[in-house]
């Protein structure tokens, strides 16, 4: 990860404050991957899965980086600055917690299991129309992201619109008390990285914990969802959803076409989308950006410019073979989503599917799998293709009805789908994020 400070002595006092040291050289950027840092950058050596940062001390010396944040320094760089605390990742939290403090706007908190980068996008490119936002950049949602995308926010900003990702207990509560939001939004709430939470009532409860840490702003609560409206009582709220008993009830038509029509508190909006998931994002959208400020019109303008985020259901041609790249991640609830997504694109041609494990789901990854192969059947879909170790579970529930064929790797995977596929085919591929399945589209159809 890396940024550019907006504003490095700024940033220089706040440094000194939280770690008592004042920084030798100016600092204009910040990184954590040591092959993208440039001259001026401040490096952070974070521990890692597979390495230490603080073996590449000697690498961003040689860079032409001049100060470091340490656990431990490196006694043979003598031309770098290296300022030792105990854990890099909470000092670089706390001096974010600080800057944030500094900046006076409003904060938007997104999390959810599901739709929470979508709905950031729709909100940054709906807010823009009248507003100067600040917003999450790509997957800064981790407990190193969001405090590097604070430290890009400003004064100059009228808004910001932060997306926070949970893996494990305490994640919320911790960005929260970082980011200080005003407003809160939880998309929904569904099994998705069980290993670190447990159970589903878990992760209810920790993405509750944005609700809960908010201040003088709206919780923006989700009320077709049952989980969330099993969390704690919210006296400040808004809510929406495909039902009628809230502030922004909803309805979904889909037109002749097959494309769908969103009726939002009796507004119409248009869209050239046929994918639920989708217009479900924008429900939410338009109850933070209507309660924002935002008019109906500039509202249904910015949805019909709106491109989605890479990897989330983007739509994309090879001649006359449609893609369906939905490559980013992968649960249950968004794979049986874009299962629909699917099926709902009508003309001719074979409907055809390409699926990757889905991670970290614990003692439920067979029963999940398994219930992936029943849905493919029950969509009458024409092809599977499987690769991973936990989609075998998803292959066994396939019969003689569906032309199906499990992959131990994508290497192998590709090998056999090269020049498979024939004009009018409409493929969905998808898979969790460490299955990389966007390689597939790379090498198969580039």
């Amino acid at each position: 990860m890396k940024i550019t400070l907006p504003d490095p002595a700024g940033f220089a006092d706040c440094f000194a404050s939280v770690t008592n040291t004042k920084l030798k050289n100016m600092v204009t950027g910040i990184a954590t991957d040591s092959r993208v840092l440039e001259p001026g950058d401040l490096y952070i050596a974070l521990p890692g899965i597979n390495t230490d940062g603080h073996n590449f001390i000697s690498d961003v010396e040689s860079e032409g980086c001049t100060s470091a944040l340490v656990s431990y320094p490196n006694s043979g760089c003598n031309d770098i600055q290296q300022i030792k605390v105990n854990e890099p990742l909470n000092t670089i939290g706390q001096i974010a917690s600080e800057w944030r403090t500094s900046i006076d706007i409003p904060v938007v908190g997104v999390t959810g299991t599901n739709g929470k980068t979508s709905t950031k996008e729709l909100l940054n490119h709906i807010l823009s129309s009248t507003m100067n936002v600040h917003a999450t950049k790509g997957n800064f949602n981790t407990s190193i992201g969001v405090p590097l995308t604070l430290l890009t926010m400003t004064n100059d900003h009228h808004i910001s619109i932060l997306e926070m990702g949970a893996n494990q207990t305490g994640d919320i509560k911790y960005l929260c008390e970082i980011a200080k939001p005003n407003h809160g939004l939880i998309t929904n709430i569904a099994p998705a990285h069980l290993e670190g939470f447990g159970s589903i009532d878990d992760i209810a409860e920790e993405k509750g914990e944005l609700f809960k840490n908010l201040s003088d702003g709206y919780a923006f609560v989700n009320m077709a969802d049952e989980k969330i409206n099993k969390l704690s009582e919210i006296n400040d709220k808004i809510t929406y959803g495909l039902t009628p008993d809230c502030d922004f009830p909803a309805d979904i038509i889909t037109e002749k076409d097959g494309n769908l029509t969103l009726i939002i508190d009796s507004e119409e909006i248009p869209t050239d989308s046929r994918n639920f998931s989708f217009l479900k994002n924008v429900i939410a959208s338009a109850s933070v950006s209507i309660t924002l400020g935002i008019n109906w019109n500039d509202f249904r303008e910015r949805i019909i410019t709106f491109s989605p985020p890479n990897g989330r259901c983007q739509v994309k041609q090879f001649n006359s073979i449609t893609i369906i790249d939905d490559t980013y991640n992968a649960n249950l609830e968004s794979t049986l989503a874009s299962l629909d997504y699917l099926n709902a694109f009508g003309g001719d041609g074979r409907n055809i599917f390409i699926f990757g494990d889905m991670l970290e789901l614990g003692n439920d990854s067979e029963t999940h799998h398994r219930k992936i192969g029943k849905k493919c059947i029950d969509a009458g879909l024409d092809a599977v293709f499987l690769v991973g170790e936990e989609t075998k579970f998803a292959d066994k529930e396939l019969n003689s009805s569906i032309h199906h064929q499990h992959f131990k790797s994508k290497k192998k995977l590709i090998e056999s789908l090269k020049n498979s596929f024939i004009d009018e085919d409409k493929i969905l591929i998808k898979g969790s994020r460490g299955m990389a399945m966007e390689t597939i589209i790379k090498d198969i159809f580039s």
